[in-house]
């Protein structure tokens, strides 16, 4: 009877406790996760935008756009490299084309503007450059991966070391920040040269060196008609001494024959 009525009397209470309702439940339920939902997505927008715009800005700034440098045709291409090869019959200004676009100023990409830099040209070209290192090397009788992989490695330290040359002359002169892949672009344009007396090589082992220093002291009036048009530009305008940057761009021209034979050497 003592146990009937225990259970019996403990029954309710333990039924009550459970069923009683909590007033917050369905606050908690409803509010909480739609808060914390609303809170976090803020807060990831607003670190998202920032971050997005942090590295809009420094592409912008270091890289401009990547797409810009491919904006290339064939006409394009075909005059880049008359100008490439034989600068001095370029009766054409050396600067680039202008354009206002969205309030800020902005340069005309390579498919309208003669004088712009470009990667297909640089990047086909040092292909181009390895490729025809291998086809030497099997032409002797020395073709190896390792040896290829070797000169494509010099081929880098070589592109590096021009890109180093022309960023450092460019900040020592004072000119400003100007986009790497412009920089980039300008120092691949050295392949184009190197490819062609590789390639005389092949053909003639005698008209290596003439084609070699042709290559290069055209490469070296390329660097200096468009870095003092285009990035010293201006510089010059807030100097009156311009003495130095003379000196600098003779430095930037000389130094392409100790590149262009340095690279050009491959071990046959």
């Amino acid at each position: 009877m003592y146990d009937n009525l225990g259970g019996q009397a403990g029954l309710p209470r333990q039924q009550t406790s459970a069923q009683q309702p909590n007033p917050f439940g369905n606050v908690f339920q409803g509010a909480g996760p739609g808060i914390i939902q609303s809170g976090l997505g803020a807060y990831g927008e607003r670190i998202l935008g920032s971050g997005s715009e942090y590295v809009q800005s420094n592409i912008s700034k270091y890289f401009s756009d990547p797409q810009y440098y491919f904006q290339v045709n064939e006409q394009y291409v075909r005059n880049k490299l008359k100008v490439i090869l034989l600068p001095f019959l370029h009766r054409g200004h050396w600067t680039r084309i202008a354009e206002q676009v969205g309030g800020k100023l902005s340069y005309k990409p390579p498919i309208y503007d003669i004088n712009a830099p470009d990667l297909y040209i640089p990047l086909m070209a040092f292909g181009t450059y390895v490729v025809l290192a291998g086809f030497a090397m099997g032409i002797h009788g020395k073709f190896s991966p390792e040896a290829l992989t070797l000169q494509f490695s010099k081929g880098l330290i070589g592109w590096f070391f021009q890109i180093l040359l022309l960023k450092a002359s460019v900040y020592f002169l004072g000119s400003g920040e100007s986009p790497l892949l412009d920089i980039v672009a300008y120092g691949g344009y050295a392949f184009v040269g190197i490819s062609i007396s590789v390639l005389a090589r092949i053909a003639w082992s005698y008209s290596y060196y003439g084609v070699l220093i042709w290559t290069c002291l055209c490469m070296g009036i390329l660097l200096v008609k468009t870095l003092k048009r285009v990035l010293f530009a201006p510089a010059r305008s807030y100097d009156k001494d311009t003495s130095k940057y003379h000196y600098f761009l003779l430095c930037v021209a000389l130094a392409q024959f100790p590149l262009f034979f340095w690279l050009g050497y491959i071990s046959v």
